[in-house]
Order: C-alpha cells, then sequence, then structure tokens
C-alpha cells in the first residue's frame, strides 16, 4: 500500500531499522536506493526488515552517491546475504540515462526472483512494454510521478502499480512556511488506477551529499487534517542569522513543535515519535539534526499507519 522512498543515508537506514516491526505491520515496503559507498548501514536496516519479516525494495543500480557508476558492490549484497528474495526485492531505476539493452541484461541476471521496476523518466515506453512481458518475474512498477504521465503509465498492465509523488518542497530552512499542503495521494490513489502510493518522507526528492551551514534549525512535522489532506508543519527557529550554536536553534525549533502537539484538535497524531520530542524537550537535549530528522520521517511513517487503521 504505501512505499516510502529513502535514499540510503545513516538516518535514513537507521529510521527504517527502528521501523522494521511497523512497517510489516502496516504492510508498508520501504523502497531504498543506497548512495554510500559503505554497505554495512544498507545491510543491518535489510536484516532488520528480514528478521520482522516485512518486505522491501532495494534499487540495484541508484541514480546518485558512490554507487551511481557502478551498482555491483550492491548485486554483491544481494547475492551473498539475500539470494532467497523472499523479503527484500532487487529494483532497477529506469532513468532517461539507461538503455534497453542494458535494462534486458539486469532482466536477465534476475531471472527466477521477483523484480520491481522503478520509473524515473525512461523515454521508450512502447519499447519497455514489449521488453518486459518477457519477463514474468516483474512483480510491480513503481512510477515516479514527475517523469511518468498516465500515458506511459497506461502501457504497463501486468504486475502492481505505485504512484509515488514528492510533497515536500525543498528550501532554505528560514525560509519554510509555518505550514503548508503536503498530499492527498494517501487518500485518492485508488482513484489514481494503482494499488499503492509513495513519498520521499519529510525529506524530499532534492539529493545533496551533504548540507550547508544550517542558519536556521527546522522540524518538518506532518498530519493529516479532518478533511483527509495531509499537511507539513515546518517549525523553524527565531535564531537565523549565524550557522552558530544549533543546540539553541533546535530548542527554540521544539518549542514551537511542543506549543503544537499540545494545542486542542491539532490533528498531531501522539506517535512514539513525538512522545521522543517531548521528552528531549524536557531534558534541554539536543540529540542533532541526523536525529531530529530520523524523528521527522518516523512520525511520518507513524501518522499514515494511524490513518489506516
Amino acid at each position: 500500500m504505501y512505499y516510502p522512498y529513502f535514499r540510503g543515508k545513516q538516518y535514513e537506514l537507521l529510521t527504517i531499522r527502528e521501523c522494521a516491526d511497523l512497517l510489516k505491520s502496516a504492510s508498508f515496503i520501504p523502497i531504498i536506493e543506497p548512495v554510500k559507498e559503505a554497505l554495512s548501514g544498507l545491510e543491518r536496516a535489510l536484516e532488520a526488515v528480514s528478521s520482522a519479516e516485512g518486505s522491501a525494495i532495494v534499487i540495484l543500480n541508484p541514480s546518485y552517491g558512490n554507487h551511481s557508476d557502478d551498482g555491483e558492490a550492491i548485486c554483491g549484497l544481494f547475492r551473498d546475504k539475500f539470494s532467497t528474495g523472499e523479503y527484500i526485492t532487487p529494483g532497477l531505476l529506469l532513468s532517461e540515462s539507461i538503455s534497453l539493452a542494458e535494462i534486458e541484461e539486469m532482466l536477465n541476471r534476475l531471472e527466477g526472483r521477483a523484480v520491481s521496476l522503478i520509473h524515473l523518466g525512461f523515454g521508450d515506453a512502447s519499447g519497455l512494454k514489449v521488453l518486459v512481458d518477457k519477463f514474468p518475474n516483474i512483480e510491480s512498477h513503481v512510477f515516479i510521478e514527475k517523469h511518468c504521465g498516465k500515458l506511459y503509465q497506461k502501457k504497463f498492465k501486468v504486475g502492481k502499480k505505485v504512484l509515488l509523488r514528492d510533497g515536500f518542497t525543498k528550501r532554505p530552512n528560514r525560509e519554510y512556511p509555518p505550514i503548508e499542503f503536503f498530499s492527498d495521494l494517501h487518500a485518492t490513489f485508488t482513484e489514481e488506477g494503482v494499488s499503492g502510493f509513495g513519498d520521499y518522507l519529510t525529506v524530499g526528492d532534492d539529493y545533496s551529499d551533504s548540507g550547508g551551514p544550517a542558519y536556521a534549525v527546522a522540524i518538518h512535522l506532518t498530519f493529516i487534517n479532518a478533511d483527509e489532506e495531509m499537511h507539513i508543519h515546518h517549525f523553524v527557529s527565531k535564531t537565523n542569522d549565524t550557522p552558530k550554536d544549533p543546540a539553541k536553534k533546535f530548542a527554540e525549533a521544539l518549542d514551537k513543535l511542543i506549543l503544537a502537539v499540545n494545542t486542542p484538535n491539532s490533528g498531531i497524531v501522539n506517535t512514539s515519535a513525538i512522545i521522543e520530542f517531548k521528552e528531549l524537550h524536557a531534558k534541554g537535549h539536543f540529540p542533532g539534526l541526523g536525529y531530529v530528522k530520523k524523528l521527522s520521517m518516523k512520525h511520518h511513517i507513524e501518522t499514515l499507519m494511524d490513518y489506516f487503521k
């Protein structure tokens, strides 16, 4: 049903590890695009998913990061650790730069195990349809909405179809509005003719290897209102004229979050992530910006779990 898309940075993989049981219980399937050279964090995340008897899709040919030119290390991890394919499904990213011949070669290598195709701007829909019809092991098609029009999507009728929409608008932290619309796809995906939906959580599709200095700290928190629309709070620190003292800025942003959470009828679900934000507030503790991002993603997952409960 829900397919959250992770880029495989440290705290994204940690989110998957910590949410493995939750993801399994809700039948949510994370998609992971490995971007870091070291694969130990990915391996631990996949082991957690497997131990929970959940499911995940791992992209073998990432478009970003250290493996974008050569995915052999990822393929090697599959062969050595996850060869049975019981819980972890390989995914192929079909961008505009890949050829039909390359797709066919990869599908031949994966013969006999379920495969997911992630459509990211591949140009020859007709040629691709002819090719994929030869491979009954293609289990699902994930369409990245901004790269796949309706006519493209209609070409593929066999297998599960998933529509992935980016609801997060990336800005410099100090420029985020207090609140904005995020998505309604969780409530409307069946009307799109698909059996599942996805997003890039509270991180967004924009990718960078490292962030610049944070002049402001922003905590992003999604909620679903009475009309079933998902909106997102951006709790931004008051101090934003210097990159110094991120702990102080986090405390300012967290004050705003706690005020919103304690407001009657806020619509914010009291998730385990919210409970942890409250504990951090009570202790006056700054856990680091990566940890804050992890809590934000965890809250997003738990909010959707509550919606479908």
